[in-house]
C-alpha cells in the first residue's frame, strides 16, 4: 500500500469515526478555565475579560441578556446615557474593529450581593485601549453588573451594566 492509499484509508476511517486526526481534541474544562465559564460569576468576569481581549464578539453577545441596558455618565455633556442590548452590540463591535489592542484587567469585587439566579456585582476595572501606537486610552474605574440566569444550571447574563469610571 502506498503513502496516498494509506492516508485516504485513515482520512476515510476518521471522518467515518467522527474525529480529526490532524485537530487534538480540545478539552471541555481547558477551554472554559482558560476561557471562562458563565456558570460561575468569576467565571462570567472571565469570559468577558476574553471576549474584550480577543475581540470576540460571540461570546460577548452571549454575556449580554435580551433586555440588557448599558449606561454611563457624560461628563462633558452633564447627562446620564443610557442604550440597550442592541445599540451595546453595535457599539461593541465598532470598539472591537477599530482597535488594536484591548487589555482589560478586573480589580476587586467592591460589592456583592443577590442569589443564585439574580446578582448585582461591582468591580473595579482598569481598561487599555490601543488604537495606534501613538494613540492609546486608559480607563480605569468601577462596573457594578446585575446578572440574572433562569436556572442554577444556566449560564449568567448580564441585564444591565453601570460604568462608573470618570473617562
Amino acid at each position: 500500500m502506498n503513502f496516498r492509499a494509506a492516508f485516504l484509508t485513515v482520512a476515510v476511517l476518521a471522518v467515518a469515526a467522527g474525529c480529526n486526526p490532524f485537530s487534538p481534541a480540545v478539552s471541555n474544562t481547558a477551554t472554559t478555565a482558560q476561557f471562562g465559564d458563565p456558570h460561575s460569576i468569576s467565571g462570567y468576569f472571565q469570559a468577558f475579560q476574553y471576549a474584550y481581549e480577543f475581540k470576540d464578539t460571540s461570546v460577548y453577545g452571549s454575556l449580554i441578556g435580551s433586555s440588557f441596558i448599558f449606561s454611563f455618565h457624560d461628563y462633558n455633556q452633564g447627562v446620564d446615557i443610557h442604550w440597550g442590548r442592541d445599540d451595546e452590540m453595535q457599539t461593541t463591535a465598532g470598539l472591537f474593529q477599530n482597535t488594536q489592542t484591548l487589555s482589560l484587567l478586573w480589580g476587586d469585587v467592591l460589592d456583592a450581593e443577590g442569589s443564585s439566579l439574580d446578582s448585582t456585582v461591582t468591580r473595579a476595572f482598569s481598561l487599555d485601549v490601543t488604537f495606534n501606537e501613538g494613540d492609546i486610552e486608559h480607563v480605569d474605574g468601577n462596573a457594578v453588573f446585575h446578572l440574572q440566569r433562569p436556572a442554577v444550571a444556566a449560564v449568567w447574563q448580564a441585564v444591565s451594566w453601570q460604568d462608573e469610571s470618570t473617562f
